[in-house]
């Protein structure tokens, strides 16, 4: 019977290989490479899978409420309380000291008596100027006595040189003489007005044997006991000394704090200022920028504010150390009002807009946030958050949410 071709197409059984021409062990070979790639793709998977469920570390810090005189302080200093008036109080001659009428802690109003010196030098001074005046003045009165005679004697000697009884020589005389005595008295004048001047300066040494208050404050140091030495300018090795008592006027009380000047810029005279003395940590005390000295410190790079109390108080005293916080300025009218003060570093920018993530027991979620004004370190956010909501603010780049981290 003869075979007939398949209406399906070409026979394709009689392809194949013969074993006895196929390169020994290359199946085994293909076995090996395929088990090796399934080895390698699987550590892949398990290691992708394993740092995938590990749990990024970050740090979290909670947000702080906006009406925190704290969370508004643009910038932090430290100084002294200082007075604007302060004075060591100094005689202006050297002289023994007789009597010291305050003593510290005593409060005294300007022009009281703080001392007596020993005047006794002084005092004869003046009254040898008082005599010299005196008998100057009676002299003038002898003068002028002289001086009236004289001037009648020239008025007859005229009239009988008009008549042709006295001679010229006669007249002139008497005029000489008239002439004579009113330039003695004129000359006697003017030494009364020179002992009139010795007087006052010798009543000057006089006064500058009392040492009085410049101004009214609280003595703050004595400086000078009764029976030494005081003098204005240092002298005696040591022995004398150069102030009686020092006075602080009690009411020029301010602060004055180094700002490094990085930062001045951030300080404007009228700022509002909080401060806190070392003594009295739990009490703030509201104050003001009251000037910025246009200077810098060269070796420090520093440069000085004096800051002033909105309202004194007799607790605030004179090289207390003191902390103080200038704070922000008014709010511009129409920004939002702020809701809570958060770190800088917790702000994340995606596709533009500000975002935030949060930590919920250990699971961040994504929160997107509206901001207001930066504040030092820190900014406001007027929306997407409460206070003490616990943001990130250090952590991986790519954190996403609903992602598990460990809070360091």
């Amino acid at each position: 019977m003869n075979e007939q071709p398949s209406s399906l197409g070409p026979d394709l059984s009689g392809l194949r290989i013969d074993e006895r021409v196929r390169p020994a062990g290359a199946g085994r070979k293909a076995r090996r490479l395929i088990a090796g790639s399934a080895v390698v793709v699987i550590a892949l998977v398990g290691a992708y899978l394993v740092l995938r469920s590990r749990a990024p570390v970050v740090t979290v810090a909670a947000a702080r409420p906006a009406g925190d005189p704290a969370a508004t302080a643009l910038l932090n200093a430290s100084g002294y309380i200082t007075p604007r008036r302060r004075a060591t109080i100094a005689a202006k001659i050297t002289a023994r000291v007789v009597d010291v009428y305050v003593d510290e802690g005593m409060v005294v109003k300007e022009g009281q008596l703080l001392a007596r010196l020993d005047d006794a030098d002084a005092v004869r001074r003046l009254q040898a100027a008082r005599t010299q005046r005196d008998a100057t003045a009676a002299l003038i009165a002898s003068l002028k006595i002289n001086l009236a005679n004289a001037e009648r004697e020239l008025g007859r000697n005229a009239g009988l040189a008009a008549d042709g009884f006295a001679s010229a020589q006669a007249l002139d005389q008497a005029r000489t003489t008239a002439e004579s005595l009113r330039a003695q008295v004129a000359a006697a004048q003017e030494q009364v007005k020179a002992a009139e001047s010795q007087i006052a300066m010798a009543q000057q040494d006089v006064d500058n044997c009392t040492v009085r208050a410049p101004f009214g404050g609280v003595v703050v140091s004595k400086d000078a006991q009764r029976g030494e030495m005081v003098s204005p300018i240092s002298a005696g090795g040591g022995f004398t000394r150069t102030g009686i008592a020092t006075i602080v006027d009690m009411d020029s009380i301010e602060i004055e704090v180094d700002v490094n000047e990085s930062y001045i810029a951030r300080v404007v005279p009228g700022q509002r200022v909080e401060a806190v003395l070392d003594a009295y940590p739990d009490w703030r005390i509201p104050a003001g920028v009251r000037t910025v000295i246009p200077t810098a410190d060269r070796q420090k790079a520093t440069v000085k504010v004096r800051i002033a109390f909105d309202k004194l108080d007799p607790r605030i005293l004179p090289d207390m150390g003191v902390k103080v916080s200038f704070l922000a300025g008014e709010r511009a009218a129409g920004r939002a009002a702020a809701k809570a003060i958060v770190p800088r570093e917790a702000i994340r920018t995606v596709d533009g807009k500000p975002i935030v993530f949060l930590d919920r027991d250990g699971v961040l979620e994504r929160r997107a946030v509206g901001l207001g004004l930066e504040i030092g370190a820190d900014v406001e956010v007027t929306a997407g958050l409460d206070p003490g909501d616990r943001v990130v603010v250090a952590g991986p780049a790519d954190l996403r949410d609903g992602q598990r981290v460990k809070v360091k």
